[in-house]
């Protein structure tokens, strides 16, 4: 008991300083620490391995809606940034550049990849000449930076890993299709992944990413109340194919500018992962993405037998397709039960003597605290039960939070009050981007996604009270 107080004490309390709590944890549980350059992170073992599921579960995702994985340059000349006005404007706060070469200073200064339409966008003109060559659908995982000036872990850093995807289309509308079903994928995927509920829609024109015609998003919402942009997909129309010039022939002779899209997540996934399911002990990671998803505790190693067969059983679950790992270290059960809860580990099984003797096992489970008793001969398909219920559990707690904390207003009175009650707030808005800016202004909730389900909550803008006929969430968001 004495070790679980000491492990709690070192991380803040979350009701009264969730930010601290946020910090305290990605440190604590060795996710993450601080890079040498202000703004930097650098990504531990563990919080890298929870990369490592992410990415290959939704890389699998990609390839069987048939894309392909390809790899573009960091460095891109700054010209090509000028081509796209409206997407240079977007990004020149935040852009970084290489201007000299030891001593000797570069004739054309280069951009560190803030992200990759425009090298993609160069490539694409050369390799596409006909309808024949169409679709392109490429994705690219890579690095990219941002010169962020407020910066936290995982959620805002100033270089961070995604993934990008770039995609050309004869018509209009397989572009918007390809669009809207990469965000069902990314939707999907936080369901059925990583356990997070997620509110999908349009972004405004004021949120739209620098350079899309429209701009789609996925919201999850954190136990503070706040939204974080968990993922986007864009639809370019030709904006991009037109500025860097690319051209098909068409079947009907003539050349056309093909439409593009473009979509992606990031690491800011794990930030969400913390945010969304974690509690005073620390992490409580999905199953799905958890390095260790069952964590073995021997009791009384010192009894003959018992590290045997705790190696024993984890070869079995580990034959069974569960990622799992023997505690064999000097500490005491006590401190292993709390530095394993404090890292989320889903399953955690006990084993001794006694147990041995009986054919049994104790499973204690992070997502609710329970133990049970299983027997060793079941173990494998006891414990791939478990993770299966531990995941659905997840994911209907994060869905009844969101819900119960999603409040219809129809003014600003009571936009206010939900906001400062740590919700979302669903209305109605007139599409005037000066009343979106003067809610933000008046709560610093910022308009988050308009909904596919455009059925109305009311008749009236929550801000100018004029006519309105968009539904709309507002949130204060990372």
């Amino acid at each position: 008991m004495a070790d679980n107080k000491q492990f709690v004490k070192e991380i803040a309390d979350m009701s009264a300083d969730f930010p601290q709590w946020y910090t305290d944890v990605v440190l604590k549980t060795e996710l993450a620490d601080y890079g040498p350059v202000k703004g930097t992170m650098v990504i531990r073992p563990y919080g890298y391995e929870i990369w490592e599921n992410i990415q290959h579960s939704l890389d699998r995702r990609f390839k069987e809606t048939g894309h392909k994985n390809a790899y573009f340059p960091l460095l891109i000349p700054y010209s090509y940034l000028l081509k796209e006005a409206e997407h240079v404007e977007g990004f020149a706060p935040e852009v970084a550049l290489v201007t000299h070469v030891g001593d000797t200073e570069l004739e054309e200064k280069l951009v560190v990849r803030p992200t990759s339409e425009t090298i993609i966008c160069e490539m694409y003109s050369r390799w596409v000449h006909s309808y024949r060559d169409l679709p392109v659908l490429i994705n690219q995982w890579a690095n990219v930076v941002r010169w962020e000036k407020t910066t936290r872990p995982f959620l805002r850093t100033s270089e961070f890993l995604w993934q990008e995807g770039h995609t050309l289309h004869i018509t209009s509308e397989e572009a918007k299709e390809e669009t809207l079903k990469m965000l069902e994928v990314y939707r999907e995927f936080m369901q059925n992944v990583l356990a997070i509920e997620v509110l999908v829609g349009r972004k405004s024109e004021k949120e739209k990413f620098a350079g899309a015609q429209e701009t789609y998003a996925m919201e999850a919402m954190m136990l503070d109340g706040k939204s974080l942009q968990a993922g986007t997909s864009h639809f370019f129309g030709r904006n991009f194919s037109d500025a860097f010039d690319i051209k098909f022939l068409d079947k009907d002779g003539t050349l056309k500018n093909p439409y593009q899209t473009s979509w992606g997540v990031s690491t800011r996934l794990i930030g969400a992962l913390i945010m969304a399911h974690g509690d005073q002990r620390g992490l409580k990671l999905p199953p799905r993405v958890a390095p260790v998803q069952c964590v073995i505790i021997p009791i009384a190693t010192h009894k003959a037998g018992v590290l045997d067969k705790a190696y024993e059983i984890a070869e079995v679950l580990k034959n069974a397709g569960v990622r799992v790992e023997v505690d064999a270290r000097e500490q005491s059960p006590g401190w292993k039960f709390n530095e394993w809860e404090m890292k989320g580990a889903p399953i955690r099984l006990e084993i001794g003597p006694r147990d041995i003797e009986n054919g049994q096992c104790v499973l204690a489970r992070r997502d609710t605290q329970e133990k049970s008793t299983a027997l060793l001969a079941d173990i494998s398909s006891t414990v791939l039960s478990l993770l299966d219920e531990i995941h659905n559990n997840m994911y209907e707690q994060s869905k009844a939070f969101v819900n119960n904390h999603i409040k219809i207003c129809s003014n600003m009175d009571e936009l206010t009050t939900a906001i400062n009650e740590q919700n979302f707030v669903k209305t109605m808005w007139c599409g005037c981007p000066e009343c979106e800016a003067a809610v933000k202004a008046a709560t610093s909730a910022s308009s988050r996604v308009m909904p596919f389900d455009q059925t109305p909550v009311g008749d009236t803008c929550v801000y100018c009270g004029k006519k309105a006929d968009k539904v709309i969430y507002f949130a204060r968001a990372y």
